[in-house]
């Protein structure tokens, strides 16, 4: 399988920034797939984020409702953000938790995984953590990042994703990763 995987991999020849700044960088790379060909392709780099999915004991999951200009849509999302330098994924989440939401996780978290939300173009690391258990701390000290704070019950999940309701792949893989692991009984454990 390694070298069937290897046969197919690209090779990288070389990269050049043709956009950066604090937010995102844009690099035009040399690449040549394994047909031979050289050519070269956009690759869109973010900050690496951290999500937070905090569960209660009433079997739903704390979001923020909020409105994105880049796709004008209104949504749910889960509470994140960008992890800074030096700082540990998991500890991004618990800050932005209690930044975003005046909720602290509490206990260990379970790290359901790092993704790449679209690895043909964008290279945007996102680590998901769940915790089952969360304290009320404070109230939310940035007011801009939701328009309301809310407990969702599970059960409108599955319907809010096709819906089109839950914003972004930061907090629909979590989400799914959750329903779909109790559903066969591994990872998330049953609530």
């Amino acid at each position: 399988m390694t070298e069937f995987a290897d046969d197919l991999k690209w090779t990288v020849h070389g990269k050049r920034a043709v956009y950066e700044n604090r937010w995102v960088q844009v690099d035009l790379v040399e690449v040549e797939p394994p047909d031979g060909s050289r050519f070269e392709h956009h690759v869109v780099r973010l900050d690496h984020v951290a999500v937070a999915l905090l569960v209660n004991e009433r079997d739903e999951v704390l979001t923020l409702w909020r409105y994105r200009f880049a796709v004008d849509q209104w949504g749910y999302e889960l509470i994140g953000g960008l992890v800074e330098d030096g700082e540990d994924p998991v500890d991004t989440a618990v800050r932005e938790a209690v930044e975003e939401t005046g909720w602290r996780p509490l206990g260990q978290p379970e790290h359901i995984g790092t993704f790449q939300p679209l690895p043909g173009i964008i290279d945007a690391p996102v680590d998901a953590y769940i915790w089952r258990s969360s304290e009320k701390v404070g109230e939310p000290t940035d007011a801009e990042e939701a328009a309301r704070i809310e407990w969702i019950p599970f059960s409108r999940v599955l319907d809010l994703v096709r819906r089109g309701e839950i914003l972004g792949s930061g907090a629909i893989v979590p989400l799914l990763y959750f329903l779909a692991s109790r559903a066969v009984g591994i990872g998330a454990e049953k609530g």
